[in-house]
């Protein structure tokens, strides 16, 4: 049985919801939406959590890249939108892979940075999106 702290599942629980929130039908342009850089942001905090976690051997398997399919199939309603997308996700996971090749102290404390940031802008966004 796979132990997640709590942190963790605020995240994803977070990010669940907020992929629920974004899911439904939006007013504005299909390509730019008000809260994008938002999403955008979100998007590259499961890329880092995605590596970082899995370098310091918390055995979460797939369950960033999960949450960060759940928003793409939310959010992602054109070819461009899940392109933007993935690049931030990927952006996110490249850009740690380049600078920790082990879990260091430094390491945990982005991990607790980057759960606490994406929990709050998932939390933003189920709250301000229509």
């Amino acid at each position: 049985m796979r132990i997640i702290p709590r942190t963790c599942l605020g995240l994803a629980g977070a990010a669940g919801l907020a992929c629920a929130a974004l899911a439904q039908p939006q007013v504005a342009s299909p390509e730019n939406r008000p809260y994008d850089d938002k999403l955008l942001r979100l998007s590259e905090i499961l890329g880092a959590v995605h590596y970082l976690r899995e370098l310091c051997g918390n055995n979460d398997g797939q369950l960033w890249r999960d949450r960060m399919k759940e928003l793409m199939n939310a959010e992602g309603s054109s070819a461009l939108r899940r392109a933007k997308l993935t690049r931030s996700f990927n952006d996110g996971y490249r850009s740690y892979s380049r600078t920790y090749y082990s879990c260091t102290a430094s390491a945990q404390t982005a991990i607790q940075r980057f759960l606490t940031e994406g929990a709050e802008i998932a939390d933003t966004l189920v709250k301000t999106v229509p």
